[in-house]
């Protein structure tokens, strides 16, 4: 019985085949769909919702190679076990990174202080690749002001965006 299941997997996967038919990449891009969602649920929860380099180097490595395996690019269960390991990875960096904040640094990167006290930093804006227009446009869609001089702090924070913390009034 367990010999006709692996032979059944073989002839519908296209194990064993060089060129794949559209019976094997249909059943391929299943299989690896059920995997990828598998192993992403099993993974890190911060992986699909946050978008720091550190979690998106993820996304795309892991499309990258999961993406072989439907295509027979590569060999198909060495693909899906390198998935895995990436997705493993990843959640083992992450719990380094939240227990030494140092490595949390080195993967993640650290926010920058953009205004204090409605004061522009001009240095850590050019240190950011940001201009005046990028901070108005954040200032506009993130905090729903046109004026600096009402912002208490702001930050470019480690996922790329600018957060805003208002003066009290």
């Amino acid at each position: 019985m367990i010999a006709e299941t692996g032979a059944f997997f073989v002839w519908l996967l296209g194990l064993d085949e060089d060129t794949l038919s559209v019976r094997h990449m249909v059943a391929r891009a299943v299989v690896v769909f059920a995997f990828a969602l598998m192993i992403v649920r099993f993974g890190n929860k911060r992986f699909i919702g946050a978008n720091t380099a550190f979690d998106v180097i993820l996304g795309v490595m892991l499309g990258s190679v999961i993406s072989r395996a439907i295509t027979g690019q590569s060999p198909f269960v060495p693909t899906l076990c390198a998935a895995l390991v990436l997705v493993a990875l990843h959640g083992i960096f992450a719990n380094v990174a939240v227990r030494f904040d140092p490595f949390g640094t080195l993967v993640k990167g650290s926010a920058r202080r953009l205004i204090q006290d409605g004061k522009v930093d001009w240095d850590a804006m050019r240190r950011s690749n940001l201009s005046r227009d990028d901070l108005l446009e954040a200032l506009r869609l993130r905090a729903g002001l046109q004026d600096l001089e009402k912002i208490k702090e702001a930050r470019l924070e480690r996922n790329g965006e600018i957060s805003f913390i208002r003066h009290d009034e």
